[in-house]
């Protein structure tokens, strides 16, 4: 038998039955069977930038952080400066390596003055954990991996924070949810059980992600669901969340993200704070930046219907320069997009390239990332 607690077992979400009964289609995703879709992930994907999509990505790890030096321990142990985020705020930040590399990319919520909630990749888990508690020493601050204590439910969509507010159940809610900003949370309570709602999402579209302790998901999911019966509110997948993700320019780890990669390369140098005072882990090498000629993360659209996939080469007339990280044909757009690392000397917006199709190669144009964005008016 496989152990539980080892990256390699095969588990399933406190929400599994939930989905075996809604009809979903299962996939191995980190070690997790997770639902990839229930039924038409092109209809999913058309609700959550219509409607709402509910997600269940209990999959993801939380890591808590807390002690009188959390905040000092952070800014040595990420690539952001967190020390200087207000309680209730959130934070996207990277965790690098020595080289510069990236181990994982996080979430960060300040819950209190010396209490952090660092959200993780689930097939990151185990790494991120280790790194962080490796980082600790010296810091007088703990490090907690409570991933198995927690489910994570998201409700994706323009109709999201109505179905939150119609949802039975969730009271005393600390800050209201029309005020709360993007990139905040709030506490609250459901049943009368512990609630952290965060305005954060992986979809480009307004969203809330609910975390509650794992054994009251299946009655958050079944309430929310309730809620949103009268708002369109649709189950979503993986698949769905893939190619939202693709559209709004949001990397993956392991397609666009890893130890290979430096932030820069990936569009993320901007995560990196190097005007925080005193060192962190990757400052260096950062600093240093990434070998002459390094690939850059682009954006890629083609016209018709076959779309780049990730492995796929990126040529010019004449040379190979780069590699298709994601690409789908995109739902909302109608035509093709596509993630690829590529040469420098490439990357001007227009810069017409080619995708190697099994052969048969496909016109393509270099475009700024994101390809969607959502109209916030």
């Amino acid at each position: 038998m496989t152990d539980p607690e080892s990256p390699a077992a095969d588990r399933t979400s406190p929400l599994h039955q939930i989905h075996v009964d809604g009809g979903a289609s299962f996939t191995d995703f980190a070690g997790w069977q997770m639902p990839v879709s229930y039924g038409s992930d092109l209809a999913e994907h058309h609700a959550v930038r219509t409607t709402a999509g509910i997600f269940d990505i209990s999959h993801m790890a939380e890591i808590l952080v807390d002690g009188p030096q959390a905040a000092q321990f952070l800014d040595y142990a990420l690539a952001g400066k967190l020390s200087a985020i207000a309680i209730a705020q959130a934070k996207y930040s990277l965790l690098l390596t020595e080289g510069g590399g990236i181990i994982d990319d996080l979430i960060v919520y300040r819950l209190t003055d010396d209490t952090f909630f660092v959200v993780a990749n689930a097939g990151n888990r185990y790494v991120a954990a280790a790194a962080l508690k490796e980082r600790a020493a010296g810091f007088d601050v703990r490090v907690s991996d409570l991933s198995d204590s927690y489910s994570l439910i998201a409700v994706q969509g323009p109709n999201s924070r109505a179905i939150a507010e119609a949802t039975a159940g969730i009271t005393e809610i600390s800050v209201p949810l029309d005020e709360l900003k993007y990139y905040w949370s709030t506490d609250a309570s459901f049943e009368g059980l512990p609630l952290l709602i965060g305005r954060t999402g992986y979809t480009g579209e307004d969203g809330f992600e609910f975390y509650i302790q794992s054994d009251a998901a299946s009655r958050l999911w079944a309430a929310l669901s309730a809620a949103g019966e009268a708002f369109g509110l649709v189950p979503a997948g993986l698949a769905s969340r893939d190619t939202l993700r693709l559209e709004a320019g949001m990397p993956l780890y392991g397609h666009e993200l890893g130890l290979d990669s430096f932030p820069v390369q990936a569009g993320l140098g901007r995560v990196v704070n190097l005007k925080k005072e005193g060192d962190f882990v990757g400052r260096a090498a950062v600093e240093a930046g990434p070998p002459h000629g390094a690939h850059v993360l682009v954006g890629l659209t083609t016209e018709g219907k076959r779309a780049g996939r990730a492995g796929y080469s990126v040529v010019t007339d004449d040379a190979a320069v780069g590699m298709i990280t994601s690409g789908a044909l995109s739902p909302t757009l109608g035509y093709p997009v596509a993630m690829a690392y590529v040469d420098p000397f490439v990357l001007e917006a227009g810069t017409p390239l080619y995708i190697d199709v099994r052969g048969t190669r496909i016109p393509a144009s270099v475009v700024d990332l994101p390809f969607y964005k959502r109209d916030k008016s």
